[in-house]
Formats: C-alpha cells, structure tokens, sequence
C-alpha cells in the first residue's frame, strides 16, 4: 500500500527531483502510518496482495478474452437466420473457499454474454445459458481454476 501511495504522489506531482522524492517518502511514510493504524490493514496483507497481483491480472485479462469471444458468439447466434435460443439452467459447486473469489466468479459468469448467475449461496451457483453449448465444461472453467491459485 506504501507504494501505491508513494506512485499516487509522484503522479500527481508531475515531476520528479529530489525535493519531490524526499518528501513522497516521508508523506507516504506518515499517510501509510495513518493508514495501517485507522483501517486495520497490515504489511502482511500487502504481502499476500502483492503475490496475488499477477494472477489478479491474468484473471482480467481472462475476463475481457472471454467477454470478446462470447459476444462474438452471441451476436453470430443472434443473426444466425432461424436460430432459436433453448436454454439451460446449470447448477455447480465450484468449490471455492471464501466470499470474495465466489462473488468474483458469479459477477463474471454475468458479465460474460450469453449466461447470467440466477443464484449463489456459497459456492453453488446456479447459472442460465442461452444455449446447452454455453454451459458446458462452465463447473470447470479457466476462472473457476484461477481462482482456486488465489492465496
């Protein structure tokens, strides 16, 4: 967090000299004292944030691939003449520890066209699909494996 604060500073100070560097640190040392003090927040979980960075990304970038690939999908079904929607709600338990990896896979699933989290209680979700096509292999998917690597 102290770096995210101390990059915040310089961005916004919009140039780089030893005056500006000298006081980012102690400005960032002090704002990061107050920071861990009032909100709780410790070292050890930048540490695990940090370790997750990288996957984070990778799932974002999963995410938009994803997005571009089912619209892509959804708008040749839709102008596909004679091509009538059947779909199907699946249900899975996908098996991940914790709230925030659970509501990140069900607003995904959503945000993804073609499917749309009906329900989630823990980690069963239950999921409508345009189409049987888009439901398959949806209990196991790259995201469901990407976040079972989250620490």
């Amino acid at each position: 967090m102290a770096v995210f604060f101390f990059l915040l500073w310089m961005i916004l100070n919009g140039r780089i000299t030893w005056e500006t560097v000298l006081i980012g640190l102690a400005v960032t040392a002090g704002v990061s004292a107050v920071f861990y003090r009032v909100s709780g927040y410790t070292f050890e979980k930048d540490k695990k944030l940090f370790r997750n960075f990288l996957l984070l990304l990778e799932y974002v970038l999963v995410l938009v691939a994803e997005i571009l690939k089912a619209s892509f999908s959804v708008a040749l079904f839709t102008f596909r003449p004679g091509a009538h929607p059947s779909p199907v709600l699946v249900e899975f338990d996908a098996g991940l520890p914790g709230s925030f990896r659970n509501v990140l896979l069900a607003n995904s699933i959503t945000l993804t066209p073609g499917t749309f989290t009906v329900r989630q209680d823990g980690s069963r979700f239950l999921v409508h699909c345009l189409t049987p096509a888009y439901a398959k292999g949806i209990d196991d998917s790259r995201f469901i494996r990407l976040l079972r690597r989250l620490t």
